[in-house]
């Protein structure tokens, strides 16, 4: 025990290593991918602290390779859901007590194990797990998972030490409590580092957390666990539970316990959570703090200053990285028709560089995406446009699933800006644009603001001033990361929070203290120094 005013370290942006030729760490990778490819594990339930195998188990492959069988997760259910919460709960007292130091240190810890001994392993889980490219598995599941554990402390201490001013006499104090209950935390797959914050953003502010991951990320999900066992989290306070969504959320959403959802998804799902969640209101002890970050239907938005070279590389990165399965991922275009045909061929000649194929071979731009459902879905709309007189695939646009879920970055123009390729998410590596007359700059404006119902991430490029101001003020509420002359991709910790508006979430910005708030109930604490003795005040006094 310390009375110290411990001040904890400063937070800085994670190194992104290179994995060039001769690298050390390209090794070392290249070393782990090959004994993890190897090896078939078997995934546990946590639930305090317990390794509980159901025996219902599901295969875990990689999307890139059909054939190659990375793990066997016991999948859990409303029962084992159950139990994670009662863990959770009998967690919460010592642990929401626990001094926000003691709390701290043990995500610093994790920090510092994932950026040494763990580093390879989760990199190479998820590219095994996820079908990421090593650049893409570094940016993710190494550096912005640190920054989070370490971002995420530094906030908290800014939280701790916002006090209110106190009269003579009085000392006010800000406590901020961890909520009553536990929080159910729900994960995606196409981000580690999602997957790492959503339930300990909650639990280091001294919540009790139920997490549920993504069964397209199981494995990597399961080395965040051990990571975090490592380095002394507690048993009960992160408890997870694999397997179907629907029953382990039912199960959690029906507690009278439920004191928040952490979650990142579809649109869809989260509209049905808060649904379900408003239904059984009155039963709740507090009212439950819903964070959401959903779908996207983000844009590049070019005016006819715009640099050719500069959009296109952010159009073919910021809708191909990673198959076009980030939430901010670029996947409509708005191209003035004064530049269109340098930028199409630009673009075209970067598509034919892109090498699609195994994640192991670090030459890879493109993986495969992640199942075979997204596969078919992706697959559909490609096959709709190729019918649709308005829509002609300009690039790619072949689908291959006998190895694994592949399909090619696809380049497509419509002249239809509201056609359903302009307004519905697609999450895979399709990049529709529409090419505006230059005489109809703001009408394409206002069409990029109101077309889709989404307002996550775009992006705007123009070397002219005024109209990157103008810009910026028209699609104010279009996007809550808004990019000038950069892709629509890359949030970084720290730098730029993350989150949106509209059908987008609750936009509470993940990588901030924002998001952090959302999971305190603060107390306020007042002292008085020199209580009065009497009852009357001088106003009453006679005349």
């Amino acid at each position: 025990m310390s009375d110290a005013r411990a001040a904890v370290p400063p937070p800085s942006n994670e190194p992104t290593l290179s994995y060039a030729p001769g690298t050390p760490e390209r090794a070392l990778l290249k070393q782990t991918l090959g004994r993890m490819g190897a090896e078939t594990i078997d995934i546990p339930n946590v639930i305090a602290g317990k390794e509980i195998a159901t025996g219902a188990l599901r295969e875990v492959r990689s999307p890139h390779k059909h054939a190659l069988l990375l793990a066997r997760c016991h999948e859990g259910g409303a029962k084992e859901a159950e139990q994670a919460a009662g863990a959770a709960l009998a967690a919460w007292p010592e642990w929401s007590r626990t001094p926000f130091t003691a709390r701290a240190a043990i995500f610093l810890k994790a920090a510092e194990l994932l950026a040494t001994r763990y580093r390879p392993t989760l990199n190479a889980a998820t590219m095994l797990g996820q079908s990421k490219t090593v650049y893409q598995a570094e940016i993710d599941s190494a550096c912005e998972l640190i920054d989070f554990l370490r971002f995420n402390v530094a906030f908290a201490e800014r939280i701790h030490e916002d006090q209110p001013q106190s009269s003579a006499g009085t000392w006010n104090q800000a406590d901020p409590r961890a909520l009553e209950g536990f929080v159910f935390a729900a994960t995606p797959f196409n981000f580690t580092a999602i997957a790492g914050n959503l339930p300990t953003a909650p639990a280091l502010m001294g919540n009790t957390v139920v997490w549920k991951p993504s069964q397209n990320a199981a494995l990597s999900a399961h080395y965040i666990m051990r990571l975090l066992i490592d380095a002394g989290l507690p048993p009960g306070v992160i408890n997870v539970v694999y397997g179907a969504p629907q029953p382990i959320a039912d199960a959690l959403i029906a507690r009278p316990e439920l004191a928040g959802v952490h979650f990142t998804g579809s649109t869809e799902v989260f509209r049905s959570l808060w649904k379900n969640v408003g239904d059984r209101i009155a039963s709740y002890r507090n009212f439950p703090r819903l964070v959401g970050e959903t779908g996207g239907k983000d844009f590049v938005f070019a005016h006819p200053s715009a640099e050719v070279d500069a959009l296109a590389v952010a159009l073919v990165r910021g809708a191909f990285e990673y198959q076009g399965q980030k939430c901010s991922a670029a996947s409509r275009a708005y191209l003035p028709a004064s530049l269109y045909a340098r930028v199409k061929e630009r673009v075209v000649a970067l598509m034919a560089d892109i090498r699609m194929g195994d994640v192991a071979d670090f030459r890879t731009f493109m993986g495969a995406v992640i199942d075979r459902r997204s596969f078919e879905r992706i697959g559909r709309y490609i096959e709709q446009a190729r019918a649709d007189a308005s829509c002609s695939i300009v690039a790619g646009g072949s689908v291959s699933g006998e190895e694994g879920f592949f399909v090619q970055p696809t380049f497509i123009e419509t002249k239809d800006p509201k056609h359903r390729l302009m307004c519905e998410e697609i999450f895979g590596p399709v990049l529709t644009a529409w090419v505006y007359p230059d005489s109809e700059y703001e009408r394409a404006l206002e069409i990029c603001d109101s077309s889709a119902p989404y307002a996550l991430t775009g992006a705007f490029f123009a070397r002219d001033r005024a109209a990157v101001l103008h810009a910026s003020s028209k699609l104010r509420h279009a996007a809550g990361n808004f990019y000038i002359n950069d892709k629509p991709t890359g949030a970084v910790v720290g730098q730029q929070p993350f989150g949106g508006a509209r059908a987008s979430g609750t936009n509470d910005k993940a990588g901030s203290a924002l998001n952090l708030l959302r999971w305190t109930s603060p107390r306020i604490i007042k002292e008085n120094f020199a209580p009065p003795v009497g009852l009357a005040y001088p106003s009453m006094g006679a005349e």
